[in-house]
């Protein structure tokens, strides 16, 4: 059979699958846990079999993409290998219809593309990674101090219409909240009995707290408007969400859209409300004086 006109599309393939080898590779390098190690090594030679069907037909050998490779290692180490796996995944999705549009000819391909869409989803699915596993604390601890803090955040510039005295208040009442959370998620986890681990449960919690308080307050320590640091605020809020749920979306393969709507919505919504009620407080104490 004659593939000359289907070479370069062929070159493409082939490099992307021994690339994707030269990733797995690496991922299975840096995990301690022998049951994920051994799943990433199997993805990883299922990978460099494409490569080498697909230069069978090509008859040459291709370089990797090496800043490919570098690109996923560090979104692996940075937000985990489920993640970096995951998202790479998703984006042979492209290629998998490629191949469905290739000659019958090629018969090989459908096996290959069949492979790529079930056998490696299945395999990464078996991954365990323990920041998934603790997902629910980090959702409580996130959640609530999104929707929590945006709104006392909300109500206290209103109410005071001082960025400094707004930041210190808020910190206060985040940081109580933060070890409120902790130690109730702690106490929930360890009733409940199904983690042997309820510190790190309410470490997860805690510390998504803290770091999501830290994030919502830094707009009133650099900014001198009140009505900007709230703007500032608010734009952070919905950016933490976006970048959370599309975190989820790709690690646990949920949708991606309700979730940020509604989580949005209800932190909007509170923001507003709280907004709402800072300006009546101020105005019935009568604090424009």
């Amino acid at each position: 059979m004659n593939t000359d006109g289907l070479k370069p599309a062929l070159l493409g393939f082939q490099r992307s699958e021994i690339t994707e080898h030269h990733i797995y590779l690496r991922l299975a390098s840096l995990q301690r846990d022998a049951q994920n190690r051994a799943v990433i090594e199997r993805i990883a030679a299922d990978e460099k079999r494409h490569a080498e069907h697909w230069r069978r037909h090509t008859g040459q050998d291709v370089e990797p993409d090496w800043g490919k490779v570098r690109r996923y290692v560090w979104i692996s180490r940075l937000l985990g290998f489920t993640f970096g796996a995951k998202l790479m995944e998703r984006g042979e999705d492209r290629a998998q219809a490629a191949y469905g549009r290739l000659p019958s000819e090629i018969a090989e391909a459908a096996a290959i593309q069949h492979e790529e869409g079930e056998h490696e989803r299945a395999l990464l699915d078996m991954l365990d990674e323990e920041r998934l596993r603790y997902v629910g604390s980090i959702v409580l601890g996130l959640n609530d101090a999104l929707v929590e803090l945006t709104g006392a955040l909300a109500g206290l510039t209103l109410a005071l219409q001082n960025t400094r005295l707004i930041a210190m208040t808020g910190c206060i009442m985040g940081i109580a909240a933060a070890l409120s959370m902790a130690a109730s998620e702690y106490l929930s986890t360890k009733a409940e009995g199904k983690d042997p681990h309820p510190v790190k449960a309410a470490l997860y919690t805690g510390t998504t707290y803290v770091l999501t308080v830290v994030l919502l307050i830094l707009p009133y320590l650099l900014l001198s408007s009140f009505l900007a640091a709230l703007a500032c605020t608010l734009a952070i809020a919905v950016a933490i969400i976006a970048a959370f749920n599309f975190y989820i979306a790709v690690a646990k393969d949920q949708r991606f859209r309700s979730r940020f709507i509604e989580m949005a919505g209800l932190s909007l919504s509170v923001t507003a409300i709280s907004f709402l009620v800072g300006l009546a407080l101020r105005m019935l104490t009568g604090g424009d004086a």
